[in-house]
């Protein structure tokens, strides 16, 4: 397959173009009267369950994330090409993200200094606030 005809997603996922749905539409953005008559406003959509391409533990990970189908959509420029471009990098980054996994956060706790200065920085901001009040009416 030449890879014109495919979306590299990661470095382990390629999807061949044939499972994204590409829609075209008339455009709401930039173009006069172009915008009227052509339709240059580009919608990506990926059907996770129906694609052949993913693994199991991808195609989980995609619709834990992002459901069943994905879209992206670009109407940016005049250009139904460029458009179509967008649209596909759009898609490309979603899918990328919702793909990585993430390391798990290990818990620590926080230094003394830290503990310090958020305590200094709670009786500044006290300061702040009882500088700020009405004088009491003792007197």
């Amino acid at each position: 397959m030449a890879p014109a005809e495919t979306l590299r997603v990661n470095r382990e996922l390629s999807l061949p173009l044939a499972e994204i749905e590409l829609r075209a539409s008339r455009s709401s953005g930039p173009g006069g009267q172009h915008a009227n008559v052509t339709a240059s406003r580009i919608e990506a959509v990926f059907d996770v369950k129906a694609s052949e391409s993913l693994t199991g533990a991808q195609r989980a990970r995609l619709l834990e994330r992002l459901g069943p189908r994905v879209t992206a959509v670009a109407q940016d420029t005049r250009s139904q090409l460029r458009n179509r471009e967008l649209a596909l990098e759009r898609l490309r980054g979603r899918l990328a993200d919702a793909l990585a996994v993430r390391r798990p956060r290990r818990a620590t706790r926080p230094s003394r200094a830290a503990r310090e200065r958020r305590l200094a920085q709670k009786s500044r901001r006290g300061e702040v606030k009882r500088a700020r009040r009405r004088p009491s009416g003792d007197e």
